[in-house]
């Protein structure tokens, strides 16, 4: 039997954090929902009013014989702009902030970790400001909001460029990978 683990990352609009994840082998499901609030399975409409105190996030269900999680830790860094706890590029507010939500002692000591090397590394000028928080409830967004990249990839695509994700992450991370 498979002994699966589970990452949960928050990193602005869970469109545009599925699909790097997606790519790497043992990586068995990236799911998008929304985690951190006080009310029980809110919607999409819910969340985005802001008065639910839900974050979008991924949630990555994953097998640590293949792929670890401080290698999904690695890849998460290089999604989102770390600077910035207000939101995610064009995407403002508390349920668009980024976030490591960890599952066990093991990952909450891995991800103070690797945010503390980010900063110390001195690749951003400013403070490392992404929360790191105990995992809670996850509620599954709703079913056109899964694999958003494959099932509408051109919306997908405009909006990853537009939104200022694309040119950020050029900019900062392209020559790092």
């Amino acid at each position: 039997m498979q002994q699966y683990k589970q990452a949960t990352f928050a990193g602005g609009c869970f469109w545009c954090m599925v699909k790097p994840f997606d790519q790497y082998e043992g990586v068995i499901n990236v799911a998008s929902g929304y985690t951190g609030g006080h009310v029980a399975n809110p919607t999409y409409q819910q969340v985005c009013a802001g008065n639910t105190g839900h974050t979008e996030a991924i949630q990555i269900t994953f097998d640590p014989k293949i792929i670890s999680y401080k290698k999904l830790l690695d890849i998460f860094w290089h999604q989102i702009d770390p600077t910035d706890s207000e939101g995610q590029f064009a995407d403002r507010g508390k349920s668009y902030r980024p976030a490591i939500f960890y599952h066990n002692q093991f990952q909450h000591k891995l991800a103070l970790s690797s945010k503390q090397a980010l900063q110390d590394s001195g690749h951003f000028d400013k403070p490392i400001q992404v929360a790191i928080e105990p995992a809670s409830t996850f509620y599954l967004a709703e079913d056109y909001h899964q694999n958003y990249y494959l099932k509408q990839p051109q919306h997908y695509h405009q909006y990853y460029q537009l939104s200022g994700r694309a040119h950020f992450l050029s900019e900062h991370w392209s020559k790092n990978k």
